[in-house]
């Protein structure tokens, strides 16, 4: 018990000194990316066609016209204030789009992820208990494919199959017109926000919205934890401590989803953390897809208006996300497993 507080408590402040040098160099190479790209920021965003003395002021208003070391330093003095700059095309704050668009981007993640889970360990844990069997072939095939798949085929293939031929969900947006009129906004995710006003029509009509998306992002990814879950399900299958329970008479079922199953999935812990980057980056084809009101689908647009600001401002965010949840799992994954620490 002394060892493990200490231990533990080293870990964490390793693991937090890391961050800073790796957060340090992703906020470079994005200032960079965004400097590099060719022509006038300002101009590309007005669409090449503003008179050049409103590109001078806006330039200057934003100090693009200043030299590139104090636009660096302006750059990080605003991000560590957590100002992450202003949309040139339609002067938003950056901040706002993460508040308003970010929720509709957390909605579909979050349940994508839990598609994925479900997925990954229905078809990981079958596929590990009958190993080298007809199912395992099955499993594992399934989620060679469904991982292979472009995001935005699958989704247009969910379209035309249930929204178009059945005319079972919608395919498009996050509720329809009526409901995002009438619905109340108290958290900006409308699931919450339907079940805050016990509106459970509407509620009706954003689930229905959100199946498609949602079930298409997660199947894609659950790939990843299909052969994660069926590789420890068969290794923990060998474990001494499994032979000893199939000794003492244990049936098989418990000795399977028992005692197998919950020690191959402390593993996954880590691979959530690393499915989050890898669901932002797919939701940005998602949201376009299914014309999805969160953050990918505004990148998406401010990428085809040449907003590198707004472009900037959003990376950057999408950045520090993505870092700020590989600490927390990493902190979950030390915590329940002591060897992760030393």
């Amino acid at each position: 018990m002394n060892q493990t507080g200490p231990s533990l408590k080293r870990y964490a402040i390793t693991r937090l000194a890391l961050v800073v040098p790796m957060v340090f160099i992703l906020l470079t190479l994005v200032f960079l990316l965004m400097r590099v790209a060719p022509g006038n920021p300002v101009s590309a965003a007005l669409g090449g066609h503003a008179p050049p003395a409103v590109i001078k002021a806006i330039s200057h208003q934003l100090g693009y016209d200043k030299p590139v070391y104090v636009q660096y330093a302006h750059y990080l003095g605003q991000i560590i204030r957590g100002n992450f700059g202003t949309t040139i095309s339609d002067r938003r704050s950056v901040g706002s789009i993460i508040l308003v668009n970010g929720a509709a981007t957390l909605e579909l993640t979050f349940f994508a992820l839990i598609v994925a889970i479900v997925v990954g360990v229905l078809v990981g844990l079958v596929s590990g208990r009958f190993r080298d069997s007809p199912i395992d072939a099955g499993g594992r095939l399934f989620g060679i494919v469904v991982y292979a798949t472009p995001v935005f085929f699958l989704g247009m293939l969910a379209q035309l199959v249930f929204g178009i031929w059945l005319n079972w969900l919608p395919t498009s947006d996050q509720a329809s017109p009526i409901t995002e009129a009438l619905l109340q906004t108290h958290t900006n995710i409308f699931f919450i926000d339907a079940i805050i006003d016990g509106n459970w029509t509407a509620l009706k009509d954003i689930v229905e919205h959100l199946i498609l998306p949602a079930t298409t992002l997660g199947i894609v990814y659950g790939g990843v934890f299909i052969r994660l879950i069926r590789i420890n399900v068969i290794r923990t299958l060998k474990e001494d401590y499994i032979e000893a329970a199939r000794a003492r008479g244990i049936n098989e079922r418990s000795v399977v989803y028992r005692h197998a199953f919950r020690n191959a999935l402390v593993p996954v812990i880590t691979v959530v953390g690393l499915s989050i980057a890898l669901l932002l980056g797919g939701a940005i084809l998602t949201e376009t897809t299914f014309n999805w009101p969160g953050i990918g689908h505004e990148l998406y647009v401010y990428l085809q208006n040449r907003d590198y600001a707004a472009v900037q401002g959003i990376v950057v965010v999408f950045a520090l996300v993505v870092v700020a949840a590989s600490i927390v799992i990493d902190f979950a994954t030390a915590f329940i497993d002591p060897r992760v620490r030393y």
